[in-house]
């Protein structure tokens, strides 16, 4: 028998039930007696890990989800060990995001998000690697909070930019003063600028009409 295996896969033959061998890509000739044969696509992809109910260290119940990216890397494993290798990947990504939230409290679970996946990877590897799979990477996806957390947040976050605005309308005011008194304090020093200052607002053409004091 001959089978032809593509690039993007791996072909796990089983001879009476029995893993016999695992063909690469190109063309074989087999034995085909009490052959079976199982396709295995072993190119890189997405797993979506569902959000779970996790308590944070301040008791606030938050809902993680994640990106896992993964690629079979033992064929013969990914077929054999586990009835359901994926599975076993969603519950392991699970428990490691469930033991890096419940440490955190929410306002660094918000600032520091992504912290929470990180070294996920390298604690799951062996595990998974008895499955015949490997994990590039663990990214989150969506941090969900309770509706009156979200009101609370953009309250926060409403006052800190009205505060922003504020403080930049009082710097623009101050400003404004102190250049006010230094064009007093200057023509106070010098008359004869407040003369010039008024020749140059009242522009080409006008009438003025200059009054002098009486000795």
């Amino acid at each position: 028998m001959r089978i032809i295996v593509r690039e993007w896969e791996r072909v796990v033959l089983l001879r009476d039930g029995r893993v016999e061998q695992v063909l690469q890509p190109g063309r074989h000739r087999v034995r085909s007696r009490r052959l079976e044969q199982e396709r295995i696509d072993v190119r890189e992809r997405q797993y979506a890990v569902a959000g779970q109910e996790i308590l944070t260290s301040d008791s606030v119940a938050v809902k993680l989800s994640a990106i896992v990216v993964w690629q079979v890397s033992d064929p013969a494993r990914f077929l054999t060990v586990a009835e359901h290798p994926l599975s076993r990947l969603h519950v392991a990504v699970q428990q490691a995001m469930r033991v890096r939230v419940a440490a955190r409290d929410l306002e660094s679970l918000l600032t520091e998000r992504d912290a929470v996946v990180s070294g996920i990877v390298d604690e799951i590897a062996p595990e998974l690697a008895a499955l015949g799979i490997t994990v590039a990477t663990v990214a989150v996806r969506d941090l969900m909070l309770p509706a009156e957390i979200r009101r609370a947040v953009s309250e926060v976050l409403l006052a800190r930019e009205r505060g922003r605005a504020d403080l930049e309308r009082a710097r623009s005011e101050a400003a404004a003063l102190r250049s006010l008194a230094n064009t007093a304090r200057l023509l106070e020093e010098h008359p004869g600028l407040l003369h010039l200052r008024t020749l140059q607002a009242a522009g080409h053409g006008a009438k003025l009409v200059l009054k002098t004091a009486q000795p």
